[in-house]
């Protein structure tokens, strides 16, 4: 489904510096990984090349089937768009669209007809334990809710791999583990993939495999995590 080859990144400035080097990982239909590492490794960097949004400066990434780095910004935009769900730090939310706007985004932009979408909106909204707070504006919403709000949207449409940047970093336990479970239950009945970053063990003990990122790429973590 997701296979990064070989790939490497770095950033010019007063100080440059390598992100990336030699990055190699196979994500499989199904699967879910969670990435761990130290601040500043470059976990971020790592989904942001996995979507699309960065090129690497060398390697290779396959996302079902095209090679990420040889597509236009149109066919990029809709791999995206249609096929990958997205939850950020920041979140990202718009702050004039209530909460059950934001989530119904990814279904408007791909086309679904408008007597649909209520029904698929208010599931996520339950799914993620925000039933009655569809109205509700980003300033009404707490940090956790709005990171709720995040993860709604990214799952709404059903993408064929999630991208998720700490998506339980303002939650409970609770609440993140009833996350981990849904984002568990779309890759394993809808075939998606799903790659998180997370410096949570708790979180990372959820997924099927659990990788340490390092200066020097990408090694299994299981070993550690079990001691």
């Amino acid at each position: 489904m997701l296979t990064l080859a070989n790939v490497s990144k770095h950033y010019d400035g007063k100080t440059p510096r390598n992100v990336l080097r030699d990055v190699n990982l196979e994500l499989r239909a199904g699967e879910c990984v969670a990435i761990m590492g130290e601040s500043g490794v470059g976990k971020s960097t790592l989904l942001n090349l996995a979507a699309g949004l960065d090129r690497p400066d060398a390697g290779q990434i396959v996302f079902d089937g095209h090679d990420l780095a040889t597509l236009d910004d149109d066919a990029a935009t809709l791999q995206r768009r249609q096929k990958m769900g997205f939850v950020f730090q920041a979140f990202h939310v718009l702050p004039n669209l209530s909460a059950a706007q934001n989530i119904a985004l990814p279904l408007l932009l791909n086309g679904m007809r408008a007597k649909e979408v209520p029904v698929r909106v208010s599931y996520a909204l339950l799914a993620v334990g925000l039933g009655g707070r569809e109205h509700a504006l980003p300033r009404e919403l707490s940090g956790g809710e709005l990171q709720r709000v995040a993860i709604a949207r990214a799952l709404v449409h059903q993408p064929r791999l999630v991208l998720a940047d700490e998506p339980t970093g303002n939650l409970d336990h609770d609440t993140a583990m009833r996350i981990l479970e849904l984002l568990r239950e779309l890759a394993q009945k809808n075939g998606a993939g799903v790659l998180l970053a997370t410096h949570s063990a708790a979180v990372a003990a959820a997924a099927d495999r659990v990788l340490r990122l390092t200066p020097d790429g990408l090694e299994p973590l299981e070993p550690l995590l079990e001691q």
